[in-house]
């Protein structure tokens, strides 16, 4: 390969080096001096252009004699730098058992250069403390206890408008970890319901279909419990079929009866709940007292927004009876027999929050939209928070997102809704911070609310988080140090990208920020920043960190490069690295950055 043939290929790798440099690092390489690089002496040139000096200068604050790390020098470094504290001593030797590709430096207890670089990009070394993406949280406390990961229009593949229901739609839903899945159901033409986006072009699927198909899936990424949420628009006649498929096709996974035949004063736990789908929909009564009614003041989502119109914008609403599209109120036939098997997750019209706390069953079940549900947030933070505590809520994007957007997730976890359905085919930020909430405990689909969520009598307000007597703020401070291998955003021969790393809070509302490093020209491959961003997190338990890497174009908006979104409480501090991810969630393999992350109390 000639020196020209290199250079083409370092622009296919993203790398737009000085040619001086470049010219120097291939005759260094060129041992023969024929004008070529064979395939040792291009791995040897490869090498030297890969040397991360910002590694090797960490590697020598702490190495000796320059050339290894003693295992009382490794120790030094995970204690001061990666601040392990006690346990430093013993996962020292762990890492050199691990990582170091040198069977000597193994024998004396030694880690060279290339083991530690090794380390700081394996898993141990990522932004994400290893211990969290492990399955570690209590299960066993009730479901409103839980965020839950939660679809919205599971079925569509696109848009609500002309989009096609599939499937698959389902299949990767249940596989990103969602444990809450949608299901659209209106009568079928030929007497079988069927499953699609009501009054619109989008594509129609059989019921029983997807019903197979959660029978089949709903487990294999998480054992924990799935909520089908079933929006009804079916006659009595195929409800009734719909019934049939339910305990045909599900059999015993379905949960038809309460878990221990008493009335529950608080809703069974995940744990317990392991391999069941639970049915969400409209019920004739409670689950303490079935009877041969047939009419029902409980309403669907579409209703639930004709209501939102409807009602005042007070957030104590008196009660009422629900409402349908033309102001009347709402009855709807139900079959007994699809009733009977909804047993902790009855839907039911929302009162208002001193109604709920005098009336309502822990599994009672209402659903809000997203400007309603904000609307609360911010008007009666509190109240929300604590009737999260006891029953569950269902947030749903508004009826004006046609396109299959989605709404703003982390304000309604702010008051510690559980169900928070996300349009899960549409890419972008808010699913990130869906995937990243969801990928600490296992990607199991539950993550377990901070302890000021899951109190009946809590004082915690999103609005005014210093007033709350736990009130503990942290200071987040991220040296932005490098990146490795950025992916290039087009793909045209010579485009090299001009990255920038912005770094954005998303919370409680004094928690949003965002804050970036200035760009650096045309270099994607090894890009050195050294800035730091710092902020300040007054509610560290609720708050999300979402890096991203963009293009930067000073004529048009900056292209999206790469990202990673995790809770605050998952980060790891010392010098870490950070893989990131593509707008679909996929790793972007080897792309990262290197960080170095400090966390303090504010004093």
């Amino acid at each position: 390969m000639n020196f020209k043939e290199v250079r083409k290929l370092l622009k296919m790798m993203n790398v737009d080096m000085n040619e001086e440099h470049a010219l120097h690092l291939f005759t260094m390489a060129d041992k023969s001096e024929s004008g070529s690089l064979e395939i040792e002496q291009f791995v040897h040139f490869y090498k030297m252009l890969t040397q991360r000096d910002e590694v090797w200068k960490v590697f020598q604050d702490y190495s000796g004699d320059g050339d290894k790390l003693m295992l009382e020098e490794l120790e030094n470094f995970l204690s001061i730098e990666q601040q392990e504290g006690k346990q430093s001593s013993q996962h020292a030797q762990e890492l050199i058992d691990r990582y170091e590709p040198s069977e000597s430096a193994k024998k004396h207890g030694a880690m060279t250069l290339d083991g530690f670089q090794i380390y700081l990009c394996s898993q141990e070394g990522s932004i994400f403390k290893p211990e969290h993406r492990d399955l570690h949280q209590d299960m066993s406390q009730p479901l409103s206890h839980y965020f839950i990961s939660s679809s919205h229009n599971t079925y569509l593949l696109e848009d609500q408008l002309r989009g096609q229901s599939s499937l698959e739609a389902y299949i990767q839903a249940l596989k990103r970890g969602c444990r809450c899945v949608e299901v659209d159901c209106w009568d079928g033409s030929d007497g079988e319901p069927v499953v699609y986006h009501g009054h619109t072009l989008t594509s129609k699927i059989l019921f029983r279909d997807v019903i197979s198909t959660l029978k089949e899936y709903a487990f294999k990424v998480s054992d924990f419990p799935v909520i089908l949420s079933l929006e009804n628009h079916c006659g009595v006649e195929q409800q009734t079929l719909m019934a049939q498929h339910l305990c045909h096709i599900l059999g015993e996974t379905l949960v038809t009866t309460l878990l221990d035949g008493q009335v529950p004063q608080q809703l069974p736990s995940p744990q317990k709940l392991k391999g069941k789908i639970l049915l969400k929909a409209k019920k004739i009564s409670g689950p303490e007292d079935c009877v041969d009614e047939t009419l029902t003041d409980d309403v669907s989502d579409e209703e639930e927004m004709a209501n939102d119109d409807a009602e005042s914008l007070s957030t104590e609403d008196p009660p009422a009876e629900p409402l349908n599209h033309d102001g009347k109120k709402s009855k709807s036939k139900l079959s007994k027999v699809l009733s009977d098997l909804v047993v902790y997750c009855k839907s039911v019209h929302f009162h208002g929050f001193e109604h709920a706390r005098s009336h309502a069953k822990c599994y009672d079940i209402s659903s809000f939209s997203e400007s309603k549900a904000k609307r609360l947030a911010k008007d009666a933070g509190t109240d929300f928070v604590r009737y999260n505590s006891r029953q569950l809520s269902r947030i749903y994007p508004g009826g004006l997102r046609t396109d299959s957007s989605n709404y703003n997730p982390q304000e309604m976890w702010n008051v510690g809704c559980q169900i928070v359905a996300l349009n899960f085919q549409t890419a972008g930020l808010e699913m990130d911070l869906n995937d990243g909430l969801f990928g600490q405990n296992g990607c199991c689909g539950y993550v377990l609310k901070p302890s000021f969520m899951r109190d009946g009598n809590t004082q915690f307000s999103p609005e005014k988080p210093e007033e709350w007597q736990g009130y503990k703020p942290l200071r987040l401070s991220i040296q932005v140090i490098s990146g490795q291998q950025l992916p290039k955003v087009n793909q045209k021969e010579g485009s090299i990208v001009d990255p920038l790393v912005r770094v954005e809070i998303y919370g409680v509302p004094q928690d949003q920020a965002k804050e970036e490093t200035s760009h650096i020209n045309n270099n994607g491959f090894n890009p050195v920043w050294n800035e730091t961003l710092n902020f300040v997190i007054h509610a560290p338990e609720l708050a999300l960190v979402r890096i991203e890497v963009e293009d930067y174009d000073k004529a048009s908006r900056n292209d999206f490069m790469g990202q990673f979104t995790l809770p605050f409480t998952c980060i790891q501090a010392g010098y870490r690295h950070i893989h990131l991810l593509s707008k679909d969630g996929t790793a972007i393999q080897p792309s990262s950055l290197f960080v170095n992350i400090s966390i303090s109390e504010l004093t």
